[in-house]
Protein backbone atom coordinates (compact mmCIF):
# COMPACT_ATOMS: atom_id res chain seq x y z
CA UNK A 1 0.00 0.00 0.00
CA UNK A 2 2.96 2.57 0.83
CA UNK A 3 4.40 1.73 -2.58
CA UNK A 4 0.92 2.58 -4.61
CA UNK A 5 0.78 5.50 -2.42
CA UNK A 6 4.55 6.30 -3.25
CA UNK A 7 3.45 5.85 -6.84
CA UNK A 8 0.68 8.40 -7.14
CA UNK A 9 2.33 10.94 -5.42
CA UNK A 10 5.55 10.83 -7.85
CA UNK A 11 3.11 10.58 -10.94
CA UNK A 12 0.64 13.64 -9.65
CA UNK A 13 3.57 15.79 -8.28
CA UNK A 14 5.96 15.93 -11.37
CA UNK A 15 3.54 15.56 -14.33
CA UNK A 16 0.30 18.04 -15.08
CA UNK A 17 -2.02 15.82 -15.09
CA UNK A 18 -5.96 15.91 -16.09
CA UNK A 19 -8.76 14.70 -14.23
CA UNK A 20 -8.54 11.56 -16.74
CA UNK A 21 -4.98 10.73 -16.04
CA UNK A 22 -5.27 11.49 -12.29
CA UNK A 23 -8.74 8.90 -11.90
CA UNK A 24 -6.61 6.62 -14.44
CA UNK A 25 -3.64 6.28 -11.90
CA UNK A 26 -6.07 5.69 -9.13
CA UNK A 27 -7.98 2.76 -11.03
CA UNK A 28 -4.67 1.00 -11.99
CA UNK A 29 -2.93 1.32 -8.61
CA UNK A 30 -6.33 -0.41 -7.10
CA UNK A 31 -6.57 -2.92 -9.50
CA UNK A 32 -2.44 -3.32 -9.23
CA UNK A 33 -2.52 -4.14 -5.15
CA UNK A 34 -5.80 -6.42 -5.86
CA UNK A 35 -3.87 -8.47 -8.97
CA UNK A 36 -0.61 -8.41 -6.27
CA UNK A 37 -2.46 -9.80 -3.43
CA UNK A 38 -4.35 -12.76 -5.55
CA UNK A 39 -0.66 -13.72 -7.21
CA UNK A 40 1.01 -13.20 -3.23
CA UNK A 41 -1.68 -15.81 -2.25
CA UNK A 42 -0.40 -18.23 -4.95
CA UNK A 43 3.23 -17.67 -4.27
CA UNK A 44 2.51 -18.69 -0.51
CA UNK A 45 1.13 -21.67 -1.82
CA UNK A 46 3.69 -22.71 -3.69
CA UNK A 47 6.30 -22.14 -1.55
CA UNK A 48 4.25 -24.14 1.05
CA UNK A 49 4.22 -26.88 -1.47
CA UNK A 50 7.16 -26.61 -3.03
CA UNK A 51 9.95 -25.26 -0.68
CA UNK A 52 11.76 -28.11 1.48
CA UNK A 53 11.84 -27.77 5.28
CA UNK A 54 14.78 -25.44 6.06
CA UNK A 55 15.86 -26.24 10.12
CA UNK A 56 19.07 -25.05 11.82
CA UNK A 57 21.01 -27.91 12.66
CA UNK A 58 21.35 -29.19 15.96
CA UNK A 59 17.88 -28.13 16.77
CA UNK A 60 16.95 -28.82 20.40
CA UNK A 61 14.02 -31.56 21.42
CA UNK A 62 13.98 -31.39 25.29
CA UNK A 63 11.90 -28.38 25.20
CA UNK A 64 9.41 -30.35 23.04
CA UNK A 65 9.11 -33.02 25.29
CA UNK A 66 9.25 -30.76 28.40
CA UNK A 67 6.03 -29.47 26.81
CA UNK A 68 4.36 -32.60 26.45
CA UNK A 69 5.23 -33.32 30.04
CA UNK A 70 3.87 -30.32 31.10
CA UNK A 71 0.36 -31.04 32.96
CA UNK A 72 -2.69 -30.02 31.75
CA UNK A 73 -3.86 -26.35 32.10
CA UNK A 74 -0.65 -25.66 32.83
CA UNK A 75 0.13 -21.56 32.13
CA UNK A 76 3.49 -21.87 31.63
CA UNK A 77 4.94 -20.21 28.65
CA UNK A 78 8.29 -20.13 26.55
CA UNK A 79 10.17 -17.29 27.75
CA UNK A 80 12.54 -15.12 25.82
CA UNK A 81 13.99 -15.79 22.46
CA UNK A 82 15.46 -18.75 23.34
CA UNK A 83 12.37 -20.20 24.15
CA UNK A 84 10.76 -19.15 20.80
CA UNK A 85 13.20 -20.49 18.53
CA UNK A 86 13.03 -23.95 20.30
CA UNK A 87 9.61 -23.49 20.06
CA UNK A 88 9.57 -22.86 16.44
CA UNK A 89 12.30 -25.73 15.46
CA UNK A 90 10.13 -27.77 17.30
CA UNK A 91 7.12 -26.92 14.85
CA UNK A 92 9.79 -27.55 11.79
CA UNK A 93 10.83 -31.27 13.39
CA UNK A 94 6.68 -32.25 13.89
CA UNK A 95 5.95 -31.03 10.11
CA UNK A 96 9.18 -33.03 8.46
CA UNK A 97 8.33 -36.13 10.20
CA UNK A 98 4.46 -35.04 9.69
CA UNK A 99 5.23 -34.84 5.52
CA UNK A 100 3.90 -31.56 5.44
CA UNK A 101 4.25 -28.25 4.98
CA UNK A 102 6.76 -25.81 6.47
CA UNK A 103 5.22 -23.37 9.09
CA UNK A 104 5.46 -19.86 7.73
CA UNK A 105 7.62 -18.61 10.35
CA UNK A 106 10.48 -21.15 8.92
CA UNK A 107 10.45 -19.95 5.44
CA UNK A 108 12.80 -18.90 3.41
CA UNK A 109 13.09 -14.77 3.19
CA UNK A 110 13.09 -15.09 -0.55
CA UNK A 111 9.25 -15.61 -0.74
CA UNK A 112 9.09 -12.26 0.77
CA UNK A 113 11.55 -10.95 -1.74
CA UNK A 114 9.47 -12.53 -4.57
CA UNK A 115 6.20 -11.20 -3.40
CA UNK A 116 7.52 -7.90 -2.93
CA UNK A 117 8.87 -7.69 -6.84
CA UNK A 118 5.94 -9.29 -8.26
CA UNK A 119 3.04 -6.91 -6.52
CA UNK A 120 5.10 -3.97 -7.65
CA UNK A 121 5.76 -5.07 -11.20
CA UNK A 122 1.79 -5.87 -10.98
CA UNK A 123 1.20 -2.35 -10.03
CA UNK A 124 3.33 -0.79 -12.50
CA UNK A 125 2.05 -2.68 -15.55
CA UNK A 126 -1.99 -1.96 -14.77
CA UNK A 127 -0.63 1.84 -13.96
CA UNK A 128 0.84 2.07 -17.19
CA UNK A 129 -2.07 0.13 -19.11
CA UNK A 130 -4.15 2.23 -17.55
CA UNK A 131 -2.70 5.33 -18.67
CA UNK A 132 -2.04 4.40 -22.28
CA UNK A 133 -5.51 3.53 -22.25
CA UNK A 134 -7.38 6.04 -20.52
CA UNK A 135 -9.46 7.24 -23.52
CA UNK A 136 -11.20 4.02 -23.90
CA UNK A 137 -12.94 3.94 -20.31
CA UNK A 138 -15.05 6.49 -18.13
CA UNK A 139 -13.52 7.28 -15.00
CA UNK A 140 -15.27 9.34 -11.45
CA UNK A 141 -17.33 10.78 -14.47
CA UNK A 142 -19.95 8.34 -16.07
CA UNK A 143 -20.38 8.10 -20.14
CA UNK A 144 -17.54 10.93 -20.03
CA UNK A 145 -15.00 10.54 -22.39
CA UNK A 146 -11.47 12.25 -21.73
CA UNK A 147 -9.69 13.87 -24.40
CA UNK A 148 -7.48 11.79 -26.13
CA UNK A 149 -3.67 12.45 -25.65
CA UNK A 150 -2.54 11.05 -29.54
CA UNK A 151 0.57 10.33 -30.08
CA UNK A 152 2.15 11.34 -33.97
CA UNK A 153 -0.11 13.18 -36.70
CA UNK A 154 -2.95 15.48 -35.27
CA UNK A 155 -6.23 13.63 -36.40
CA UNK A 156 -8.13 15.03 -39.46
CA UNK A 157 -12.18 15.44 -39.01
CA UNK A 158 -13.90 15.12 -41.93
CA UNK A 159 -16.59 17.94 -43.05
CA UNK A 160 -19.86 16.70 -44.98
CA UNK A 161 -18.33 18.50 -47.67
CA UNK A 162 -14.70 17.39 -48.01
CA UNK A 163 -16.51 13.84 -47.96
CA UNK A 164 -19.10 14.58 -51.01
CA UNK A 165 -16.44 16.42 -52.74
CA UNK A 166 -14.45 13.00 -52.85
CA UNK A 167 -11.07 13.70 -53.39
CA UNK A 168 -9.98 13.28 -50.55
CA UNK A 169 -10.01 9.63 -51.77
CA UNK A 170 -8.43 10.27 -54.09
CA UNK A 171 -5.34 11.79 -51.98
CA UNK A 172 -5.83 8.74 -49.65
CA UNK A 173 -4.76 6.69 -52.63
CA UNK A 174 -1.09 8.15 -52.78
CA UNK A 175 -0.07 6.65 -49.06
CA UNK A 176 0.40 11.05 -48.18
CA UNK A 177 -2.18 10.58 -45.18
CA UNK A 178 -0.35 9.69 -42.19
CA UNK A 179 -3.50 10.81 -39.53
CA UNK A 180 -6.28 9.20 -38.83
CA UNK A 181 -8.98 10.54 -40.33
CA UNK A 182 -12.65 10.91 -38.41
CA UNK A 183 -15.69 10.64 -39.40
CA UNK A 184 -18.33 12.16 -36.29
CA UNK A 185 -21.45 10.55 -36.08
CA UNK A 186 -23.50 14.06 -36.63
CA UNK A 187 -21.57 14.03 -39.90
CA UNK A 188 -22.73 11.03 -40.63
CA UNK A 189 -26.35 11.41 -40.06
CA UNK A 190 -26.49 14.90 -42.23
CA UNK A 191 -25.09 12.67 -45.36
CA UNK A 192 -27.67 10.09 -44.80
CA UNK A 193 -30.66 13.16 -44.10
CA UNK A 194 -28.84 14.18 -47.46
CA UNK A 195 -29.07 11.12 -49.35
CA UNK A 196 -33.10 10.68 -47.91
CA UNK A 197 -33.84 14.37 -49.38
CA UNK A 198 -36.68 14.69 -51.57
CA UNK A 199 -34.24 16.78 -54.25
CA UNK A 200 -32.80 14.69 -56.70
CA UNK A 201 -29.28 16.93 -56.80
CA UNK A 202 -29.40 16.61 -53.23
CA UNK A 203 -30.05 12.99 -53.21
CA UNK A 204 -27.66 12.10 -55.52
CA UNK A 205 -24.78 14.31 -53.66
CA UNK A 206 -25.68 12.27 -50.29
CA UNK A 207 -25.64 9.21 -51.90
CA UNK A 208 -21.85 10.38 -53.81
CA UNK A 209 -20.97 10.99 -49.79
CA UNK A 210 -22.16 7.98 -48.74
CA UNK A 211 -19.96 5.77 -51.33
CA UNK A 212 -17.23 7.84 -50.76
CA UNK A 213 -17.23 6.87 -46.96
CA UNK A 214 -17.30 3.34 -48.31
CA UNK A 215 -14.62 3.78 -50.51
CA UNK A 216 -12.50 5.58 -47.75
CA UNK A 217 -13.07 2.51 -45.40
CA UNK A 218 -12.01 -0.10 -47.71
CA UNK A 219 -8.75 1.65 -47.89
CA UNK A 220 -6.63 0.04 -46.89
CA UNK A 221 -3.89 3.09 -46.89
CA UNK A 222 -6.17 4.75 -44.57
CA UNK A 223 -6.68 4.66 -40.97
CA UNK A 224 -10.10 5.83 -40.52
CA UNK A 225 -13.22 5.81 -37.84
CA UNK A 226 -16.52 6.70 -37.22
CA UNK A 227 -16.72 8.38 -33.42
CA UNK A 228 -19.64 9.34 -31.63
CA UNK A 229 -17.67 10.89 -28.69
CA UNK A 230 -20.18 12.88 -26.52
CA UNK A 231 -18.79 15.84 -24.23
CA UNK A 232 -20.57 18.91 -22.70
CA UNK A 233 -19.18 21.26 -25.49
CA UNK A 234 -20.74 19.03 -28.86
CA UNK A 235 -23.82 18.64 -27.03
CA UNK A 236 -24.44 22.49 -26.45
CA UNK A 237 -23.22 23.18 -30.09
CA UNK A 238 -26.14 23.68 -32.29
CA UNK A 239 -24.92 23.12 -35.65
CA UNK A 240 -23.06 20.45 -37.39
CA UNK A 241 -20.30 23.06 -37.80
CA UNK A 242 -20.07 24.33 -34.32
CA UNK A 243 -20.33 20.55 -33.26
CA UNK A 244 -17.19 19.42 -35.78
CA UNK A 245 -15.33 23.08 -34.18
CA UNK A 246 -15.85 21.69 -30.62
CA UNK A 247 -15.07 17.67 -31.27
CA UNK A 248 -11.53 19.30 -33.09
CA UNK A 249 -11.06 21.40 -30.03
CA UNK A 250 -11.86 18.29 -27.72
CA UNK A 251 -8.94 15.87 -30.01
CA UNK A 252 -7.12 18.72 -30.71
CA UNK A 253 -7.53 17.63 -34.47
CA UNK A 254 -7.75 19.52 -37.75
CA UNK A 255 -10.83 19.93 -39.58
CA UNK A 256 -10.64 19.12 -43.79
CA UNK A 257 -13.01 21.14 -45.36
CA UNK A 258 -14.33 22.71 -48.86
CA UNK A 259 -16.22 24.97 -46.43
CA UNK A 260 -15.38 28.80 -46.57
CA UNK A 261 -17.74 29.44 -43.29
CA UNK A 262 -16.46 26.57 -41.70
CA UNK A 263 -12.86 27.37 -42.44
CA UNK A 264 -12.92 31.11 -40.88
CA UNK A 265 -15.51 29.79 -37.59
CA UNK A 266 -12.70 27.52 -37.21
CA UNK A 267 -9.89 30.05 -37.65
CA UNK A 268 -12.13 32.44 -35.21
CA UNK A 269 -11.96 29.42 -32.94
CA UNK A 270 -7.84 28.31 -33.10
CA UNK A 271 -8.75 25.26 -34.84
CA UNK A 272 -6.21 24.47 -37.84
CA UNK A 273 -8.22 24.01 -41.49
CA UNK A 274 -7.42 22.00 -44.58
CA UNK A 275 -8.76 23.84 -47.04
CA UNK A 276 -9.26 20.56 -49.54
CA UNK A 277 -9.28 23.62 -52.95
CA UNK A 278 -6.26 25.25 -51.50
CA UNK A 279 -4.19 22.05 -51.32
CA UNK A 280 -5.51 21.47 -54.87
CA UNK A 281 -4.13 24.88 -56.19
CA UNK A 282 -0.97 24.26 -54.67
CA UNK A 283 -0.31 21.53 -56.49
CA UNK A 284 -1.05 22.66 -59.83
CA UNK A 285 1.87 22.87 -61.86
CA UNK A 286 3.65 26.54 -61.78
CA UNK A 287 3.31 28.64 -65.37
CA UNK A 288 5.60 31.77 -65.51
CA UNK A 289 5.25 34.21 -67.75
CA UNK A 290 7.61 33.51 -71.41
CA UNK A 291 6.34 29.73 -71.09
CA UNK A 292 4.59 28.13 -74.18
CA UNK A 293 1.05 25.98 -73.44
CA UNK A 294 -1.06 24.00 -75.43
CA UNK A 295 -5.38 23.90 -75.04
CA UNK A 296 -7.88 23.15 -76.81
CA UNK A 297 -10.19 26.60 -77.52
CA UNK A 298 -13.64 25.33 -76.10
CA UNK A 299 -15.66 29.25 -75.79
CA UNK A 300 -15.56 32.56 -76.84
CA UNK A 301 -13.95 34.90 -73.95
CA UNK A 302 -15.57 38.34 -72.71
CA UNK A 303 -13.21 40.14 -74.85
CA UNK A 304 -13.12 40.65 -78.33
CA UNK A 305 -11.11 37.90 -80.10
CA UNK A 306 -10.89 36.61 -77.03
CA UNK A 307 -11.22 32.36 -77.06
CA UNK A 308 -10.60 30.51 -72.95
CA UNK A 309 -9.71 26.98 -72.82
CA UNK A 310 -8.80 24.54 -69.58
CA UNK A 311 -5.60 22.93 -68.59
CA UNK A 312 -5.73 19.71 -67.27
CA UNK A 313 -6.07 20.42 -63.77
CA UNK A 314 -8.66 22.90 -64.27
CA UNK A 315 -6.83 26.44 -64.86
CA UNK A 316 -8.46 28.86 -67.08
CA UNK A 317 -6.57 30.14 -69.91
CA UNK A 318 -7.45 33.32 -71.57
CA UNK A 319 -6.04 33.38 -75.45
CA UNK A 320 -5.56 36.15 -77.51
CA UNK A 321 -7.08 35.72 -81.09
CA UNK A 322 -8.08 32.54 -80.23
CA UNK A 323 -12.14 33.63 -81.14
CA UNK A 324 -11.67 32.20 -84.08
CA UNK A 325 -9.58 28.87 -83.08
CA UNK A 326 -13.23 27.31 -81.49
CA UNK A 327 -13.04 23.47 -81.37
CA UNK A 328 -9.21 23.46 -82.01
CA UNK A 329 -5.88 23.19 -79.81
CA UNK A 330 -4.00 26.58 -79.75
CA UNK A 331 -0.22 26.88 -78.96
CA UNK A 332 0.03 30.75 -76.85
CA UNK A 333 3.13 32.16 -74.84
CA UNK A 334 1.93 32.96 -71.47
CA UNK A 335 1.97 36.82 -70.91
CA UNK A 336 0.74 36.70 -67.23
CA UNK A 337 -0.91 35.04 -64.53
CA UNK A 338 -3.65 35.67 -62.29
CA UNK A 339 -4.49 34.65 -58.83
CA UNK A 340 -8.38 34.68 -57.26
CA UNK A 341 -9.86 32.75 -54.83
CA UNK A 342 -11.75 31.07 -57.57
CA UNK A 343 -8.35 29.81 -58.80
CA UNK A 344 -5.79 30.54 -60.89
CA UNK A 345 -5.72 32.30 -64.89
CA UNK A 346 -3.29 32.28 -67.20
CA UNK A 347 -3.61 34.91 -69.89
CA UNK A 348 -1.46 34.42 -73.21
CA UNK A 349 -0.84 35.22 -77.10
CA UNK A 350 -0.71 33.25 -79.95
CA UNK A 351 2.78 31.34 -80.28
CA UNK A 352 5.02 33.68 -82.08
CA UNK A 353 8.39 32.26 -84.54
CA UNK A 354 10.54 32.48 -81.32
CA UNK A 355 12.13 28.77 -80.37
CA UNK A 356 13.62 27.45 -77.93
CA UNK A 357 11.14 28.61 -75.07
CA UNK A 358 9.88 25.66 -72.42
CA UNK A 359 6.38 24.05 -73.42
CA UNK A 360 3.80 23.40 -71.21
CA UNK A 361 0.42 21.25 -71.98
Amino acid sequence: MVLAVALMVADTAFHNKSLGGISGLFFGVVAGIVLAYILGMVVELAASVFMPAQVPAGRPTEPRARLRKAPAGSTTQPAGKKEARERVAEEAEAAEEAGGPLPPSMRSPLVAMIKLLVGAFVIYLCVSFVLQTKEDFRFIIPYVEFAKEAKGPRPMLLDTSVIIDGRIADIGDTRILESELIVPRFVLEEIQDIADSSDKLKRNRGRRGLDMLNRLQSNDKIDIRLTDIRTPAVEEATGVDQKLVALAQHLGGRIVTNDYNLNKIARLRGVDVININDLANALKPVVLPGETVTVKIIKPGEEIGQGVGYLDDGTMVVAEQGRDRLGQEMTIIVTSVLQTSAGRMIFGRPESTDTGRPRRT
